[in-house]
């Protein structure tokens, strides 16, 4: 592959089926992670998935789907020259959409809200992407390098400032529910806009589409291709609210509801030099305890008078004793 200058083609005017199709399969992946989330936000399962590395580079691999077709999608759009009412659209709708985000998750998350995720992110690389639409792509690839290695090289903690956290570069990650910083996520832009460049166009203008969905699953992932950020945006509303409703009719999941008083619980017991064994044993027999006495909503609730002291107090007692003893 030969990284040249070229005349770019004229736009196209031919809808690419495997561009909205991957951006379909990119929508329905980021719900299928979401749903995860929510069940882990919401207590509902035991597995804090967010803790999963596999789930995390899940999280990344969407997130860098996304950013890559927007980069292509500027090359289509764009190609011999950048139409500035339909990009200006594009982007007030983009930047409008990312201020919505912020907005609500400062309300629903204000100790987490999204101040720079993937629309954020989008939104600005289209900016910075423009002059990469005519230079040369080995200028493109040379600068995707060096934004793919700023977090290695640039990494310090000066950084560390709120108005700088949309470049990404500070020692630690700011406490927020999506982050998509700069560094290193605009290099996938300008990737996208090389691979359109070098694979989808030619000297002087669009090849029809090469590949065309068919059948109904391949018509419903171009549907959500090309409405993929109503989609983004309406996906949390409906996701939360379902589950909230089962929420309320089951409960949370018991295990993950118990952890904290457990961990309390065991760190008190160690404390007195119990066997971590005979702790973890005497732990989880109180808490059977509490939630068959009746007991347990109180104690979750800090509402425990001198009489339910008392029979916590015998509760515990008689788990220590049914405790199974260590070996000497």
């Amino acid at each position: 592959m030969t990284l040249s200058p070229e005349p770019l083609a004229a736009p196209s005017r031919v809808r690419w089926d495997v561009i909205d199709v991957a951006r379909g399969v990119a929508i329905l992946a980021m719900i299928v992670y979401h749903f995860g989330w929510d069940l882990s936000f919401l207590k509902l399962i035991e597995t804090n998935l967010i803790t999963l590395p596999a789930w995390r580079w899940f999280a990344r691999g969407i997130a860098g789907s996304f950013l890559f077709l927007s980069g292509i999608g500027l090359v289509l759009a764009h190609g011999r020259g950048i139409r500035w009412r339909p990009f200006l659209r594009r982007l007030a709708i983009v930047g409008g959409a990312a201020l919505l985000v912020t907005v609500a998750t400062y309300f629903v998350f204000p100790d987490s809200f999204i101040f720079f995720g993937i629309l954020h992110c989008i939104a600005l690389s289209s900016i910075l992407a423009l002059p990469f639409l005519r230079a040369p792509r080995w200028i493109a690839v040379a600068v995707a390098a060096f934004v793919l290695a700023g977090p290695w090289l640039f990494t310090g903690a000066g950084w560390d400032r709120p108005v700088l956290d949309w470049l990404g570069l500070g020692a630690f990650d700011p406490v927020t529910n999506d982050y998509v910083p700069i560094f290193p996520w605009f290099a996938l832009v300008l990737l996208g806009t090389v691979w359109a460049r070098t694979f989808m166009l030619v000297h002087q203008a669009p090849q029809p589409a090469p590949w065309q969905a068919s059948g109904a699953t391949g018509r419903g992932l171009i549907w959500a291709g090309r409405h993929s950020l109503p989609i983004y945006l309406l996906h949390q509303i409906v996701l939360l609210g379902f589950l909230f409703g089962v929420l309320q009719l089951t409960g949370p999941n018991a295990a993950v509801e118990a952890k904290p008083f457990v961990l309390e619980c065991e760190s008190t017991c160690l404390r007195q030099n119990a066997e971590p064994a005979t702790c973890r044993s005497v732990c989880g027999c109180v808490v059977t305890g509490l939630r068959r006495d009746g007991l347990w909503a109180r104690v979750l609730a800090n509402d425990v008078d001198d009489e339910a002291r008392m029979r916590v107090s015998r509760l515990t007692q008689q788990c220590l004793r049914e405790a199974p003893k260590a070996a000497p």
